[in-house]
């Protein structure tokens, strides 16, 4: 042949391959207000940066990359590793070539030290193709099992634009965050269609795995959005916190100042038992437009997310007593620690804002195994090597204020603001305790007025002074000079050399 025809027959097969599936596959997929997968390349990546491997894999069997896209780009001048399901052929699934073609780039992230984004939108595992790849040492499961030795080396980042349904499930459980598409992302170990077959139950797909559930219940989605378009802009911003890998510290960007707006001593109620949102407190500490909340529909009582300080990142966890009185329950021990883990594996020091009368009580969350979940929780703070600065900004009682990193689990420095009240328990469960003979004693009249003094009493003597008179507290901060306060911590804290902990691992609370 000639190098035209050479050429002609290269060109054919790259413009075939690019396509991807039959135009009839297409237009079905863009009806249901999805993008073709380099389009979503395309929007992610800087303008002429991508690098594809495998373009031609599967061409001669009529199967387009054989159903995934992998590739390198750049995002804000970084390169990234991108595995891409492209749903327009054979329903995006797994055959042999595609595991072979996720693993190696998996492997390549990790050897090259890149970010790893996974963009999901496939019906799965191929049946068909099972006595390939479902048995054996190389095999389907050597994708999880490559998440899993990546974790904490490279961030991985999961944006869901459709199904992942089954086996498939465990990309977005094994990813750092999850992005999902409202309405047209799902995620389910059974369809609602073997659900009714094995269980009788009856139930839609979105009910089962749908976007929305997973982020405000399950706890499997890490932010909810409306578009496509939203998750690769909200992946190109959350890539900007983390550095390429483990060893690296996060990129300082340039400082700005808060948004306009009430000052934190403004927004702070003094009365304790005043709720009030969290995150008006931390939009006024931090950068402007730079909060990037993680899991805001779920666990609500716990608030977690990145942000910059003078131009730093920094992860941040704080109770919020608008929901909930901010008190801890199971899911929202969850949500801080595995928040806390991601920011330690990489280098993203840590802001704990304390407003917790303690872990819920009852026998329903003593049975749901709130003491384990808890302990899940202290683990992940006692265990966190990176810079940390806990702030008491108003209640900060018993094991509560432990688990929102207390100065006896070692931060860096434990704050107070002025309106601080640390104790062991509250007033109003103090004087039950203390005082309980007596008041039964009482006439039951004569009941309510004693507790009232009584709590009073107790509570004039709860103030962040005394702590900070025996070197409790680092500082009491006034609200307002808290944000400079805290730029000038970080940067000195941010010099330290961060130590590992030499062991296997630890035996964590489950």
């Amino acid at each position: 042949m000639s190098q035209d025809q050479l050429r002609a027959t290269l060109a054919g097969y790259v413009e075939k391959a690019q396509a991807g599936g039959s135009s009839k596959a297409r237009e079905r997929h863009q009806s249901q207000g999805k993008m073709l997968v380099r389009d979503r390349l395309l929007k992610l990546f800087d303008d002429g940066t991508l690098i594809e491997d495998g373009l031609l894999a599967g061409i001669r069997r009529d199967l387009p990359g054989d159903a995934v896209v992998t590739c390198i780009g750049r995002i804000h001048g970084r390169e990234v590793a991108v595995i891409a399901n492209d749903m327009t052929v054979k329903a995006g699934t797994w055959g042999y070539t595609t595991f072979l073609k996720i693993t190696q780039m998996q492997e390549l992230a990790a050897r090259n030290k890149l970010p790893l984004l996974y963009l999901v939108d496939s019906a799965g595992a191929r049946i068909d193709d099972q006595f390939d790849c479902y048995l054996g040492r190389k095999a389907w499961g050597n994708i999880f099992y490559n998440q899993v030795q990546v974790s904490g080396v490279v961030p991985q980042v999961c944006l869901m634009f459709g199904p992942s349904p089954a086996g498939s499930a465990y990309v977005p459980a094994l990813c750092d965050v999850t992005f999902m598409v409202d309405k047209n992302a799902t995620a389910y170990l059974g369809s609602p269609r073997l659900a009714k077959m094995a269980t009788g139950e009856d139930v839609t797909e979105e009910q089962m795995g749908g976007a929305r559930m997973h982020c405000a219940m399950s706890g499997l989605g890490d932010l909810l959005v409306a578009t496509e378009g939203e998750a690769i802009e909200r992946a190109r911003e959350y890539l900007r916190f983390f550095p390429d890998h483990f060893d690296d510290a996060p990129a300082m960007q340039p400082a700005a100042a808060p948004e306009s707006g009430p000052k934190p001593s403004d927004i702070v109620p003094p009365n304790q038992n005043t709720a009030y949102d969290v995150r008006k407190l931390i939009r006024a500490l931090v950068d402007a437009g730079s909060f990037f909340e993680l899991k805001e529909l779920f666990a609500k009582e716990l608030c977690t997310g990145l942000a910059r300080l003078g131009g730093r990142p920094v992860g941040i966890v704080a109770n919020n007593s608008a929901n909930k009185g901010g008190v801890l329950f199971n899911d929202s021990s969850d949500k801080g620690a595995r928040f806390i883990w991601m920011c330690n594996a990489f280098n993203i020091p840590l802001l704990f804002l304390q407003d917790i009368s303690g872990f819920m009580i009852g026998s329903a969350v003593e049975r749901a195994g709130i003491i384990r979940h808890g302990a899940k929780l202290l683990t992940a703070v006692c265990e966190a090597k990176v810079p940390r600065i806990s702030v008491m900004v108003r209640k900060g009682y018993g094991g509560g204020y432990l688990a929102m990193s207390g100065a006896p689990t070692q931060p860096d420095a434990q704050l107070a603001l002025a309106g601080a009240m640390p104790a062991l328990m509250g007033p109003e469960a103090a004087v039950n305790a203390i005082h309980l003979n007596q008041i039964e004693a009482l006439p039951e009249g004569e009941r309510t007025a004693f507790i009232q003094a009584k709590r009073e009493e107790y509570a004039r003597d709860i103030n962040p002074y005394d702590p900070a008179d025996r070197f409790s507290f680092e500082a009491v901060v006034d609200p307002d000079d808290l944000r400079d306060d805290l730029i000038r911590r970080f940067a000195i804290y941010s010099r330290r050399e961060i130590s590992r902990i030499e062991r296997r691992n630890g035996v964590y609370p489950v």
